[in-house]
């Protein structure tokens, strides 16, 4: 780094960066200066996407009079042209000047893509760092590769800052980055992070590792960048300004994931009882590439969803008899020697709500699929007496799991219709993010007592069907914060705050029930 260098960013400092900056879009000047004022009370660092207006020179008069109202606040200005993956169509010239106007207007750090630098000569981007900090950045925006060779041939040209942005096609590309991020920022001033459904570990743990800060969107409708993190959630659910060196990481692991409320519940239970530790989420295509994250993170917790509740058990090192008899997963620690334990913590999720409304010795209960939660439940109830029957889509594995709990299998079709349950559960994902599904008719559904353990929405079909068959309804949000509550325990030590959980993942529903009727809503012309 360059003694001139250094003296920027010595100059930048007392500016105290947050690790949070905040990308604003709009369609027009006044749409973005309109965000950027609801935005400042609670976000003073922010990101103007010059590119995505008509008519960026003509739009900086206004900016300036919003940042001299506003002088607490940083401001980068940022003007991509469309062969870097932005939205300006202008020659470089043109881009460079209007960052130059930008940084004239009161903006403070100035973004040029390698490409830009590339094709300017050193003179004018000095120019440029003599009235702002500069940020030298680089997207892949189709892997994590090479990242070093990457950041020494953009170290060739002075800057304050140096973003490296890659996507993440595994969950691996988010350690790949981390570790350079570790190694990297003794010698630069870093920005890092992964894009990508995928990259989400590293928008929340790149600070961790050594990035500067990380960028957010206004809104998840907002993003200027593919799996970028709305802003709120970054700083509510995440705690994106707490993270530190010793935070420690969870996260709950499947294909797909993106629909899990795990993070929302998990991180207000930390937040609550003020263990310093995040939890994420974690797409994982492959348990190998799952395992090796877990690793070299390290993660210190993992809620396992599906597919991987019975795959996971040969990748651990250890597991207590109640989940080895069950033969599937749902809650991994990793000690401090590295070694993984497993738990399941589904069967608590059962059995403690219908132990508050029947007794469950000799109850008939029809469990519905055959699956890891599946059999949480039916060797949880049938340690409890309960009577117990099976129905899956596919007999081979039905059979299976009746042979080993010495449950009985039945056959839908006519024999579902004649019988009658004390409870019936639904284990089955079938219903999950729609009203239209339902693993059953209704002339099918004869119980006193239906559970349903998909939590989102709310009510599906079949509790639907279920209510007007007369049953009393048991929600799947209820299964779903005991045995949340349950892995708190078993990770922290602490007594989980169930009715914080609950809270907020109700009112998490409540929102996404409210988006959905708002999409459904016919457009206005």
């Amino acid at each position: 780094m360059t003694a001139f260098a250094h003296n920027f960013v010595t100059r930048l400092r007392p500016l105290r960066l947050p690790r949070l900056c905040v990308a604003v879009t709009g369609a027009d000047v006044s749409e973005m200066v309109q965000k950027a004022e609801s935005l400042v009370r609670d976000n003073t660092f922010l990101e103007f996407r010059l590119d995505y207006l008509p008519r960026p020179a003509q739009a900086l008069p206004t900016l300036k009079r919003f940042l001299q109202y506003h002088p607490h606040i940083a401001v980068i200005a940022t003007c991509r042209r469309a062969a870097s993956g932005g939205k300006f169509r202008g020659s470089v010239a043109s881009q460079l000047d209007i960052l130059a106007k930008a940084a004239a207007s009161g903006c403070q750090l100035l973004d040029i893509e390698l490409q830009t630098a590339s094709q300017s000569k050193p003179e004018q981007l000095e120019r440029l760092r003599a009235r702002a900090a500069l940020i030298l950045s680089f997207h892949d925006f189709r892997a994590t590769k090479k990242l070093d060779e990457t950041l020494e041939k953009m170290a060739v040209r002075p800057a304050d800052f140096y973003k490296v942005v890659s996507t993440a096609t595994t969950l691996y590309d988010n350690v790949v980055m981390m570790k350079f991020l570790e190694k990297q920022s003794e010698r630069f001033s870093l920005i890092g992070m992964c894009m990508g459904e995928q990259g989400l570990i590293s928008r929340v743990l790149a600070v961790r590792a050594g990035s500067a800060f990380t960028f957010a969107a206004v809104t998840p409708e907002e993003k200027t960048a593919p799996g970028q993190v709305a802003a709120q959630e970054l700083r509510n659910t995440y705690r994106i300004e707490q993270v530190d060196a010793a935070t420690r990481v969870y996260g709950v692991a499947g294909d797909p994931v993106a629909h899990s409320l795990s993070p929302t519940i998990m991180n207000a239970a930390l937040r609550r009882e003020n263990v310093n530790a995040v939890y994420v989420a974690l797409h994982a295509k492959t348990l190998k590439d799952l395992l090796g994250c877990v690793r070299d993170i390290p993660i210190h917790g993992l809620s396992i969803t599906m597919p991987y509740k019975e795959a996971i058990l040969r990748h651990l090192d250890n597991t207590d008899s109640h989940t080895t008899k069950i033969g599937a997963c749902n809650t991994v620690v990793r000690a401090q020697d590295g070694k993984l334990y497993g738990f399941n913590t589904d069967t608590a999720g059962v059995v403690r709500p219908l132990e508050q409304r029947i007794p469950l010795e000799k109850a008939r209960i029809l469990v519905l699929g055959a699956g890891g939660a599946a059999r949480a439940a039916v060797f949880g109830l049938k340690e409890r007496g309960a009577e117990i029957y099976i129905l899956n889509r596919s007999a081979a594995p039905a059979q299976k799991l009746a042979h080993q709990a010495r449950a009985r299998i039945i056959k839908r079709a006519a024999d579902l219709k004649k019988m009658t349950f004390d409870v019936i559960i639904n284990a089955t994902p079938v219903g999950l993010g729609n009203t239209r599904d339902s693993p059953l008719n209704e002339e099918e559904i004869n119980t006193r007592f239906l559970f349903d353990m998909v939590y989102d929405p709310e009510e599906t079909r079949l509790m639907k069907l279920a209510k007007a068959r007369g049953a009393e309804l048991i929600p799947g949000i209820e299964m779903f914060v005991h045995q949340a509550a349950r892995q708190f325990e078993i990770w922290t030590g602490k007594p989980a705050p169930r009715d914080e959980m609950l809270r907020v993942v109700q009112m998490s529903l409540h929102d996404r029930a409210a988006a959905r009727e708002v999409s459904k809503a016919p457009r206005q012309k």
